[in-house]
């Protein structure tokens, strides 16, 4: 019994690691997904025909060889297999359908908020999935899950209960399964960490085995990617960096507690600190933090001086993060986060070397995240996707997708 059983495992390991390679390639051909993935001409063949049977992956033209005939391309099907990512933001729960080659073809927003509990925010995510499904009919029985992007600590039972923990929120503990009526298969983690999964598979991270990505925006989150793998801790809640106390006589945080990352680096926080020194309140996040950038770079001498402290301290929370990670790529994301590397890349990466200990200062690249506002969604998405890619596309469709396919 031993000898198929180790068969079966290898031959869905190969699988999985060519099916790996033409998603995140794009456009390949059968010598490319051989010198990749390390397996014979006649091996990745083989492999590359079973997945178009499955409908998973189609050829798509000719290119030329060197010295040779023209060879096939290969690409993934983009109507193979679909996937929802959700994204339970700071204004609302937004939810995306991609194809087989993650891109997005249609997206639902339900406002406002994340605040309030859970009850709420499943409510708008079982909404936003509904008008997906309304909009995508053709489409659906050969969607393979839904990804949730959480706020908080997502936390797995011994017996396979998830649950969300989002204190910061004041929501009560919440079984995932209640923020998203669905028959579907359902995939949750933390936000923070989804979008250091995009990263990692399409993004500033592709190919880094060891990056620290950060998500600044009104919360603060952090995703580790350590020797290629995300880090999770014994109950999935390692890496809350937005909680993380840096001045305990510091300004109030979400959680209650004082001087948190979050309550100093978060847009409110910023936005306080404005305020309290006698600067303009705002009620919008993005509208006050647009204004204040403006002011300082105009030289208003306030202005700069809550810029001036803001970089400050997040070379020091930053810089934190090289010395515990050694990370060879530090990723900034999240619209605040993205909107200060634009406006003051250079000087936060000065302050991050400045912060952290000299040699792993010198070694790490500082970038900023690839996709925006949609990167925890793809993230999300990414989950169900890396179960597909695990799986044959026949134990996750509710209907093969070799029957609808032209």
């Amino acid at each position: 019994m031993g000898e198929p059983l180790t068969i079966r495992t290898l031959r869905e390991r190969n699988r999985a690691a060519v099916l790996r390679h033409i998603i995140t390639a794009g456009r390949t051909t059968r010598a490319q997904i051989a010198g990749v993935t390390g397996l014979s001409p006649a091996s990745s063949t083989n492999i590359v025909g079973d997945l178009i049977a499955e409908g998973l992956v189609a050829e798509t033209g000719l290119m030329a060889s060197q010295g040779g005939r023209p060879t096939s391309v290969i690409q993934p099907a983009a109507d193979g297999a679909y996937f929802v990512g959700a994204d339970f933001g700071e204004r609302g729960v937004t939810a995306e359908l991609f194809d087989l080659t993650m891109t997005r073809v249609d997206r639902e927003w339900c406002g406002d908020g994340t605040q309030g509990s859970g009850a709420v925010a499943g409510r708008r995510m079982s909404a936003a999935l509904a008008a997906l499904r309304e909009r995508n009919g053709e489409r659906w029985s050969r969607v393979a899950g839904v990804g949730l992007g959480l706020p908080g600590i997502v936390e797995t039972s011994p017996g396979g209960e998830r649950t969300v923990f989002a204190e910061a929120l004041g929501w009560d503990p919440v079984p995932v399964r209640e923020l998203c009526e669905t028959d579907l298969p359902i995939f949750a983690e933390n936000g923070a960490k989804t979008l250091a999964m995009a990263e990692r598979w399409f993004g500033a991270a592709r190919g880094i085995d060891n990056a620290t990505v950060v998500l600044i925006g009104r919360g603060v989150g952090l995703g580790v990617i350590t020797g290629g793998r995300l880090l999770r801790g014994e109950h999935s809640s390692a890496s809350e960096w937005g909680h993380l106390r840096i001045d305990p006589r510091g300004p109030v945080c979400r959680c209650g507690r004082r001087g948190c990352v979050e309550a100093v680096l978060g847009s409110q926080g910023v936005l306080a600190r404005w305020a309290e020194r006698g600067g303009p309140a705002y009620t919008d996040d993005a509208a006050g933090i647009s204004a204040l950038f403006d002011a300082a770079e105009a030289g208003d001498a306030l202005a700069s001086a809550v810029v001036d402290d803001l970089i400050a301290d997040a070379g020091a929370a930053l810089g934190g993060l090289v010395n515990l990670f050694n990370p060879q790529r530090l990723i900034v994301g999240g619209w605040l986060g993205m909107l200060w590397m634009q406006r003051f890349g250079q000087r936060i990466d000065t302050a991050v070397r400045a912060a952290a200990l000299t040699r792993p200062g010198r070694q790490y690249e500082l970038d900023v995240c690839s996709f925006g506002e949609d990167t925890v969604a793809l993230g999300a998405a990414v989950m169900p996707l890396e179960r597909l890619i695990a799986a044959p596309a026949q134990a996750l469709l509710p209907r093969s997708s070799r029957s609808v396919r032209r």
